[in-house]
């Protein structure tokens, strides 16, 4: 005699639970608006507004509140803020679930967050390996801010990868992609372009650097700090491909990857090397631990790996 297979019972907070409220609860905590929140969710605001009585009570809190002439959130909504985002990404990727998977009629869209500078390297044999795969997909390229690195958890399960050096991200799923030294760039006619560059070079000349606080820097200037050499700031920028621009008709000096070719290849630039020697930038793929098993995410990540490959030679 064959033996039944059990019957599952859901648990009992979720057994009387409308679920469509979590769609409510992500909208509005991420809008901080009742009439935003239905503009994303597409019904009306009296809907909104009575889903998100039925949350006060279910949470026994406001969640919600007028502070002069803006909402802002209770303590309790800005911790469920981050949490409901996630919830919600799990639901979705339990019904987006599929018995195989083709990806060629995926019509995901894949977000990844990286510098200018990982772009311009990879961006072009990304790009076209995964739509060569997956025609119907769509891809994202976002800048990394400083913040996004310091939320690195919390971003990354809203997008699907940061590129991002080692030493900013931790805790996380990664894989490293390639290494990559660092090398002085100046203008062709600098007057030290002829000569030797020495550590006191280093401390008085001016720089252009990418990034410039205590949260945010190169690894390289990092490196730099912790030998007691803080570059002379006289240009800073958040875009590594600006860099050779603001190098052209000066005497400042910049460190950079030398696989930029934007600033390694300019016609009015030369490289030369550090008078100390500093550690490789060590590129990593970063992504949330919701990810690690989902057939699509498991795909882009191949993808990536074989642009590098491509690029950087393995």
């Amino acid at each position: 005699m064959t033996t039944p297979p059990p019957t599952v019972t859901p648990p009992r907070a979720l057994a009387n639970l409308d679920l469509n409220l979590l769609v409510t609860l992500d909208a509005v905590l991420q809008h901080r608006s009742v009439t935003r929140a239905a503009d994303q969710l597409g019904v009306t605001q009296p809907a909104v507004s009575a889903n998100l009585r039925k949350l006060r009570r279910h949470f026994a809190d406001e969640l919600l509140y007028r502070s002069g002439a803006h909402y802002r959130l209770t303590p309790l909504a800005a911790d469920l803020r981050p949490r409901t985002r996630l919830a919600l990404e799990g639901v979705e990727r339990v019904f987006n679930s599929r018995a195989g998977f083709d990806v060629s009629d995926t019509i995901r869209e894949f977000t990844i967050l990286t510098s200018d500078y990982t772009t311009e390297l990879l961006g072009e044999a990304l790009v076209a390996r995964l739509l060569d795969r997956a025609p119907h997909a769509r891809v994202r390229i976002l800048p990394t801010t400083p913040d996004q690195v310091v939320r690195a958890e919390q971003v990354l399960t809203e997008r699907d990868v940061m590129l991002m050096p080692h030493g900013f991200v931790s805790d996380l799923p990664n894989k490293e992609l390639y290494r990559d030294e660092w090398v002085i760039l100046m203008d062709a006619e600098h007057p030290l372009s002829d000569a030797d560059l020495t550590v006191e070079h280093l401390k008085t000349l001016p720089w252009v650097l990418i990034y410039h606080d205590s949260s945010a820097s190169t690894p390289a200037a990092r490196q730099l700090r912790m030998l007691g050499i803080e570059p002379q700031a006289q240009v800073v920028t958040e875009a590594f491909l600006t860099v050779p621009s603001l190098l052209v008709g000066s005497d400042r000096i910049a460190l950079a990857p030398s696989l930029m070719r934007s600033g390694t290849t300019h016609p009015r630039l030369i490289r030369r090397a550090s008078p100390i020697p500093l550690e490789p930038l060590v590129q990593a793929m970063w992504w949330h631990p919701i990810h690690d098993h989902e057939p699509e995410h498991q795909f882009l990540r191949e993808i990536i790996v074989a642009a590098v490959d491509e690029v950087c030679g393995g």
